[in-house]
């Protein structure tokens, strides 16, 4: 490819303000041709800012957008579109109610001469599309139907479906994992071959140098380098994201032995939605215990169900060793079971994104602030602010809507819910999605701290190796069922991949840790 090409993307003196966030402060870098860039900062460093941009959602305040060499002005997603930008969001724009041909169609869906929808003929390319893509999702499902990674899938299909010169991924990874992953990795390297640009957010270094030529580093909101991902390490990509250095990315296991405390939850022969059965688990004080498992092998079912949020079909859950039947969420949030359920998905489940930082952590302990009908607002905020302050939230979130944070922001008000109802176990589902390494960092710590201070935490993460440095105790499970314990030394990627691809002798597991 000629050098003497312009760039795909060139922007220069970029700037945008929110009010008094300056989200963008004169930023300037440049993106190859048919190169894949990669564009890393913390939560609210501005890159999504950068993408919506470059999609049209918004307009700078200052500075000019290039593209292939050309000023452009892009005041709307057509304008992007027209420019041959298309782009695939983290935070999902799938019409629930639609079927999957029509969100992938839209806006942009066939007519004939007489204004009628093509749809017939539109269906056999996305259906061809997909086989292209080896996507075997049906065309006909309703978009709600689908899970997270699937609509994940189909948001980036949708993007490539436009045939695009640029493509922007935001963080295309955080809802995948596994298999997922290395999907994406196929489509973005036929994308390369194709002579198509890619822009890609991402918070995993791992995917970063496996699919990245460039990368451009962002830090509140201002270029801080431009490089070749080959010439820097992941230790200067950590201190150039966060202006600091991480001297130990995960918090060090306790040394004493949990194995003697009494278990707080317990799982028996449990059985719940379509795919979880006779799980046996138990959950101990003092302990941050991992699960893992490919996507769709019962997870959030078990967490779920553990919540009060998915009918138990058989079997037992006990807390404290009492039986307890939990009809509803609001039974765990009673103040002698106090559980706390972080859900996969915070814009639909864990949050009302209308809705101020303050409303949204207290919501379920606003009877706490409450006197004869009415709200004491200052120890509501005060304790508000004091969980906020712990997970490293701007204090602005008391009053400003969830939604008009970032993403990783949204995710640590969520945390600071629970943190707020003072939650004796905690039940947290992938909780790092979309989260920066900074408060990657921060949240482990959170965790651990937790655990010392007596509470118990029930963990499951699409990064195996998160779960492998950070769990005192890891169950993997396969098909709906528990096929390895491991403790201690017992614990590794190796291991928890051969159990979770199937390949674990469940008898075998179960004699290496018996059940309490």
């Amino acid at each position: 490819m000629s050098n003497d090409r312009p760039p795909a993307i060139a922007i220069e003196g970029l700037s945008k303000t929110f009010g008094a966030t300056r989200a963008l402060d004169d930023v300037s870098f440049a993106v190859a041709p048919g190169t894949v860039h990669a564009l890393l900062g913390e939560n609210g460093a501005g890159k999504s800012t950068t993408m919506k941009l470059l999609s049209g959602l918004i307009e700078p305040d200052a500075g000019t957008i290039h593209v292939d060499g050309r000023p452009v002005r892009l005041r709307s997603p057509r304008d992007a579109h027209r420019a041959g930008i298309q782009t695939a969001f983290q935070e999902l724009t799938l019409v629930p109610d639609l079927t999957v041909l029509e969100n992938m169609t839209m806006p942009y869906t066939p007519v004939s001469l007489f204004g009628t929808r093509r749809m017939r003929a539109a269906g056999r390319a996305v259906r061809a599309h997909f086989d292209r893509l080896g996507l075997a999702i049906d065309p006909e499902a309703l978009a709600a139907s689908l899970d997270l990674a699937e609509r994940q899938k189909i948001e980036i299909a949708r993007a490539l479906f436009r045939e695009p010169r640029i493509l922007l991924l935001d963080e295309p990874t955080s809802a995948l994992a596994g298999g997922d992953v290395a999907w994406l990795g196929r489509i973005v390297a036929d994308a390369r071959r194709r002579g198509v640009t890619v822009l890609f957010i991402s918070h995993r270094m791992q995917e970063v140098r496996e699919f990245c030529d460039r990368l451009t580093i962002l830090r509140n909101g201002r270029h801080i380098v431009t490089c070749e991902v080959a010439e820097i390490t992941d230790e200067a990509v950590v201190e150039k994201i966060i202006g600091r250095s991480i001297s130990q990315t995960f918090p060090p296991r306790p040394a004493a032995a949990r194995a003697g405390a009494e278990p707080i939850l317990e799982l028996r022969k449990l059985s719940a939605g379509a795919k979880l059965r006779d799980v046996d688990l138990d959950l101990r004080p003092g302990e941050i215990h991992g699960i893992a498992g490919l996507q769709g092998m019962g997870q959030i079912a078990l967490f779920r169900a553990c919540f009060g949020a998915e009918p138990i079909a058989s079997g037992e859950l006990r807390v404290d060793g009492r039986p307890v039947h939990l009809a509803a969420p609001a039974d765990a949030l009673h103040p002698s079971l106090r559980i706390g359920l972080l859900p996969e998905e915070r814009k639909t489940e864990g949050l009302f994104l209308r809705l101020d930082g303050s409303n949204n952590a207290t919501l379920p302990t606003i009877d706490r602030f409450t006197r004869a009908g009415l709200i004491d607002r200052d120890a509501e905020r005060e304790a508000t602010l004091a969980a906020f302050r712990a997970v490293e939230v701007d204090d602005r979130a008391i009053y400003m809507p969830a939604g008009s944070f970032s993403g990783g922001n949204q995710q640590k008000i969520a945390i600071a819910k629970w943190i707020l109802a003072e939650s004796r176990i905690l039940l947290l589902f992938d909780p790092t999605r979309g989260i920066d390494v900074g408060t990657k960092h921060q949240l482990y710590q959170l965790m651990r701290d937790f655990a010392e201070a007596g509470g118990a935490v029930l963990v499951h993460s699409t990064e195996v190796p998160e779960l492998v440095h950070l769990s005192d105790r890891i169950s993997v499970l396969y098909e709906g069922e528990i096929v390895a314990r491991l403790e201690g030394e017992a614990i590794s990627e190796i291991a928890v991949m051969a159990a979770a691809l199937g390949g674990a002798d469940k008898a075998a597991a179960e004699r290496r840790e018996p059940v309490h």
